[in-house]
């Protein structure tokens, strides 16, 4: 099993404003149009889960299994090439000052881990500092 980890970004907004606004994924329905198209197409959403379609790979689907109020989401895939869990991690420092990471697991032979453990940990990346720039109070 890989696991790959983003960096730990720092959000403005309480645990509990980010886990109500991400935890049901519906919300962030509106930033759809702020995602590279280049990256990232057709994407869809309902509360509990999410596709789009990433060339070259094709069409992703990923469904929350497991919320941990103010703490964790998990995300199990439905749809990928691979597949793997993604975690996101809600960490309290202080009343408005939210610790986030983004982790991934998945089965993944040693020579494909070579080709795309970078490319992964920088969508880790841009995902966990989009998830702490988010404006909470507006979704």
């Amino acid at each position: 099993m890989t696991t790959i980890e983003s960096t730990i970004t720092k959000s403005s907004y309480s645990d509990e404003k980010i886990f109500s606004v991400i935890s049901d994924l519906r919300n962030l329905e509106r930033l759809k149009d702020k995602l590279p198209q280049d990256k990232v197409q057709n994407i869809s959403f309902d509360a509990d889960s999410c596709s789009f379609d990433v060339p070259p790979l094709g069409q992703v689907s990923l469904r929350i299994i497991e919320r941990e109020p103010n703490k964790t989401i998990k995300f199990g895939s439905d749809q990928s090439p691979i597949a793997f869990n993604l975690w996101i991690q809600l960490k309290s420092v202080a009343e408005d000052d939210t610790r986030i990471k983004v982790t991934l697991k998945a089965e993944i032979n040693m020579m494909i881990k070579m080709m795309v453990e970078k490319p992964i940990k920088e969508m880790l990346n841009k995902m966990a500092e989009m998830l702490a720039a988010l404006p909470y109070d507006e979704l």
